[in-house]
């Protein structure tokens, strides 16, 4: 063989004989290092936030921040100053329950299991909720529109030795049936205790109201139209000149002329009763011409 040859063998030798080391050991050492040493990229922990919100959310109102009212560990008294958001949503609960007088709240307190009670009531949840009406009701709202139950459970939200807002506020359900019935028998109360009465000349069955008058047939109309079985009575009075009989047939025609005015006002006649007192029932003195005068009328009212 000759030295050319041999040279080149042995460069092929080294080569292949390096490249199966390097293969070997330094190929491994970068494996471990990548997959055994490689630092480990961690995701920072999420922190929760520290609050509890004062939130009231009901039909009409809709109030959130992130401050809220406090008790310290085993207390059921409010910590003050409350906070300007806190004061500016009790300001607007204020202003809806006056608004809304027959809106009920109900306050459900909360306590852990393990503080202690030592106040009067059944529980130390039902303590503060208490407390906290006391608090709305010193801000001027109405005691009667509050509700208090308390509730324990095993962990609430703290602030070292403070409860974070450890209540929250249920608005009940209106019954909107019953209030709309209250809204028309407050109407009817109001067309009877001050009636349309039309008064007239003396003989006469006719005249032009007045837009008093004409708002009170307004009111008339409004309340039947709502209220379906409702019924309209018209009673004709006269004074006491001439003869009974001819008094009680001149009241039956006042009494005519105005279901004849509401008819044509809106009002079915098939829905206003008629009748006459005559002269049976003054109001006035007959014996001077205000009286008479007085005494010349027709009275509708709500039956």
């Amino acid at each position: 063989m000759s030295k050319k040859v041999s040279y080149l063998l042995g460069i092929a030798i080294t080569i292949i004989l390096g490249t199966f080391l390097y293969l070997k050991f330094c190929c491994n050492c970068y494996e471990k290092t990548t997959t055994d040493d490689a630092p480990k990229i961690v995701s920072p922990a999420v922190q929760e936030p520290n609050f509890v919100p004062f939130v009231l959310n009901g039909s009409g109102i809709e109030y959130q921040t992130h401050d809220n009212l406090k008790f310290l560990k085993n207390s059921a008294i409010l910590i003050m100053p409350v906070s300007d958001s806190v004061t500016t949503g009790v300001e607007k609960l204020k202003a809806f329950l006056t608004t809304n007088p027959k809106q009920k709240v109900t306050i459900t307190g909360y306590a852990t299991s393990d503080e202690t009670n030592s106040t009067t009531f059944e529980n130390l949840g039902l303590a503060r909720a208490n407390d906290v009406k006391n608090y709305f009701v010193s801000k001027g709202m109405s005691e009667n529109q509050f509700n208090t139950i308390g509730k324990i459970i095993d962990t609430w939200k703290m602030s070292g030795d403070t409860l974070l807002g450890p209540a929250d506020y249920t608005f009940e359900t209106i019954d909107s049936s019953s209030a709309t019935n209250d809204e028309w028998t407050a109407l009817k109360e109001k067309i009877n205790a001050d009636p349309l009465i039309l008064h007239f000349n003396t003989n006469k069955s006719r005249q032009t109201l007045s837009d008093a008058e004409k708002q009170k047939v307004s009111n008339i109309a409004k309340y039947l139209e709502n209220v379906k079985d409702a019924v309209v009575v018209a009673v004709g009075h006269s004074d006491n000149v001439g003869n009974r009989d001819s008094n009680i047939i001149l009241g039956q025609k006042r009494a005519d002329f105005s279901k004849d005015y509401l008819s044509k006002n809106g009002i079915d006649a098939a829905r206003i009763e008629t009748s006459s007192k005559g002269p049976d029932e003054p109001v006035g003195d007959n014996a001077t011409e205000e009286g008479k005068a007085t005494n010349r009328r027709t009275v509708i009212t709500i039956k």
